[in-house]
């Protein structure tokens, strides 16, 4: 679907054919974040009952905050993942959240241990996990993969490239309060979590350098939208945007003030969502009520292998 956000005008088209309205100079922003294989198995010591453990965001080279499925996990609880090092729960957070401690660092045990966090929503394996990848995935350390780049292959992005569009790459690693649902009655007082991102000095210097240009800064991802309005926080006098490494809890609501972002590729979200708070704040909420009423009637597909919406 592409929907012109000045007057919620829609056209359906194919997502290969996406060239036709770009233009020369447009810059795409990528995320480069890689899903790990975060969701483990452990065995709670003593006692041995089976527990599940999903790693949203590493506090150290030890240490973790962690999404954990089972009981008794207190402070103190010892625990052995099953093909990896023992672990404790360090501290109680809020929810089912803990900080585990493992007794060496995870990352070289998750090729064997770990298995990719699918959503609840795709109920058979992959046979091929790197469906779940985008192709210009990276850096490691998502919980769960920025859908909006599923869409690209080599071959198209080739094709844009010839056509005079150009790239740059930014990195948000994806934790799951990304896809929380709101459940508050005033959205803002949703508390959305930080999560980790980084913009490059070449990246801030490539949409600098676009904006000067008058070239078009389109993001591809909600994810990525909040890496670009993230560094805008940060920008320097007489810039746009500056580099910078570190937490980001930006949460795009309605009345946001785009500093960045003129237009984006992004998926079909589902409600009281914050991904589609952050489209409705981008486009309009009607407008996108609008879209969505005609994507239910048109067919198309929601969710990560769902369909893809271009919005200008």
């Amino acid at each position: 679907m592409v929907l012109d956000r000045v007057d919620g005008s829609i056209e359906h088209s194919l997502f290969k054919e996406i060239g036709h309205y770009l233009r020369a100079g447009d810059l795409l922003v990528l995320n480069e974040t890689r899903v790990i294989p975060a969701r483990l198995y452990a065995a709670k010591l003593p006692g041995g009952g089976r527990v599940e453990l999903l790693l949203l965001r590493k506090a150290n080279n030890h240490t973790w905050e962690i999404l954990v499925g089972g009981k008794g996990l207190k402070q103190g609880r010892q625990m052995r993942v099953e093909g990896g090092p023992d672990a404790v729960v360090q501290e109680v957070l809020s929810g089912p959240r803990r900080l585990v401690r493992f007794r060496e660092p995870i990352e070289p045990f998750l090729s064997e241990a770990g298995h990719v966090p699918l959503p609840p929503y795709i109920t058979s394996e992959l046979n091929d996990p790197e469906r779940y990848q985008t192709i210009y995935a990276r850096q490691p350390g998502s919980a769960a993969a920025p859908t909006a780049g599923l869409h690209f292959t080599q071959e198209l992005i080739d094709r844009l490239v010839t056509q005079g569009v150009n790239f740059t790459s930014v990195t948000l690693h994806v934790g799951l309060d990304t896809f929380a649902p709101v459940t508050e009655e005033d959205p803002r007082q949703h508390a959305i979590h930080t999560e980790w991102c980084q913009m490059s000095v070449e990246t801030a210097q490539a949409i600098n350098q676009a904006r000067r240009s008058g070239s078009r800064l389109i993001a591809v991802g909600t994810i990525s939208v909040r890496t670009i309005e993230s560094a805008a926080r940060h920008a320097e006098s007489g810039e746009l945007v500056s580099a910078f490494e570190g937490p980001t809890d930006l949460f795009i609501l309605p009345g946001h003030d785009f500093q960045v972002v003129d237009a984006m590729i992004t998926n079909f979200h589902l409600p009281r969502s914050t991904l589609i708070m952050l489209v409705s704040a981008f486009a309009g909420r009607q407008t996108i009520l609008n879209a969505y009423e005609v994507a239910k009637k048109e067919g198309y597909r929601f969710y990560s292998f769902g369909d893809a919406t271009l919005i200008l």
